[in-house]
């Protein structure tokens, strides 16, 4: 598949295995981890229930894979913000967004994962 040029890295001064590295953590905290025990805790938790009124909307309405879907969307914007950010040599919005999911996805893991325990 190939990809539209607007979406790509090549011209751009930054490193294609560095963005892969910095999304590929954010997938690991934002995308798996956050959303694994966010569905441990939704699932098995009669204590607990989802604070995030827009998640809680989106599981009422579609169960986990509303969950799922509206934390993919998230996912992809940002991506696309970074591509941009590249495209147009702006340190800053290339760096951002996977920070950003990085460090949303482990407080959130950590906070869920402590939920779970207590």
């Amino acid at each position: 598949m190939k990809l539209p040029s607007g979406l790509r890295l090549e011209g751009t001064p930054f490193d294609g295995r560095e963005f892969s590295r910095l999304w590929f953590v954010a997938t690991a905290t934002y995308g798996v981890g956050d959303i694994v025990t966010t569905i441990a805790l939704i699932g098995f938790s009669e204590k607990v229930r989802e604070a995030n009124p827009l998640i809680r909307a989106a599981v009422d309405a579609l169960g986990n894979a509303g969950l799922v879907g509206l934390k993919l969307a998230v996912f992809l914007t940002f991506i696309l913000v970074s591509v941009d950010a590249a495209q147009r040599e702006d340190p800053i919005f290339y760096y951002l967004p996977p920070i950003v999911l990085t460090v949303m996805g482990t407080f959130t893991t950590v906070y869920n994962v402590r939920l779970l325990m207590g």
